[in-house]
């Protein structure tokens, strides 16, 4: 009798894209993941292998959905734009996000903020910038071989990765490109464009009326040589 054997069936592994925990936990941490995500995705707009995302799984390891992250905001060098319901590392060259922003809020315990930064550390992350915008607090670490180095002073740090500078004033954390532009926010952004608007209108008002008056002399001209030669006077030896 000939023994039928049953093949081996292979259960597929889910990865969820969501954990049904909202974004941020107040008003004030949105505006700072957004902030960082949105400017960081304008300085690398034309760089087509820089993938920037917000509050996005990160699973570092095929196979184990229970090894994940999800960064306020996280930057990958080496990976195309593009829309991705999670990160999984191994379908991304196995590239792991080189930068990784937290916000924190007042829910943040430091069992969790410990958690995430030994997973960042364990799986590649080089630079690991934590804000706390109720205490105006910055810290920073950096790759140094297999483990994190504290940065010791993050007031006018730039980033190696990124170019972008970190400065901390009596109130706020500001930002600047490499360039030397201010990290702005949506509404910030909008007002600078309509100033320009604005401005860019003001002087094509200005262009326009020097045209006409310059049309209205030409004209006055016109006739003056016009009366000129009625009366006789040779215009061309004037």
């Amino acid at each position: 009798m000939v023994q039928q054997v049953t093949p081996e069936t292979t259960t597929e592994v889910i990865y969820p894209e969501s954990d049904g925990q909202p974004m941020a936990d107040n008003t004030e941490q949105f505006a700072w993941i957004v902030k960082i995500k949105e400017n960081l995705e304008i300085l690398f707009a034309s760089q087509a292998d820089v993938f920037i995302a917000g509050d996005l799984f990160w699973y570092p390891v095929k196979g184990n959905p229970n090894i994940k992250q999800a960064p306020d905001t996280m930057v990958v060098f080496g990976r195309p734009k593009g829309k991705r319901g999670s990160y999984l590392q191994w379908n991304e060259d196995n590239i792991p996000p080189q930068v990784v922003f937290e916000i924190l809020s007042p829910g943040n315990t430091l069992k969790e903020m410990t958690k995430k930064l030994q997973f960042y550390q364990r799986y590649g992350v080089e630079e690991y910038y934590i804000y706390d915008p109720d205490k105006n607090d910055l810290n920073g670490l950096i790759r140094s071989e297999d483990s994190f180095e504290v940065i010791e002073e993050m007031n006018g740090w730039v980033s190696p990765r990124l170019g972008i500078r970190f400065t901390l004033t009596l109130d706020t954390l500001e930002i600047f490109s490499p360039t030397g532009q201010k990290f702005l926010t949506t509404v910030e952004i909008n007002q600078l464009r309509e100033q320009e608007r604005q401005r860019a209108e003001r002087e094509c008002q200005a262009k326009e009326a020097a045209l006409q008056e310059l049309e209205k002399e030409r004209d006055h001209y016109q006739e003056l040589l016009a009366k000129l030669t009625e009366k006789g006077i040779d215009t061309n030896n004037l």
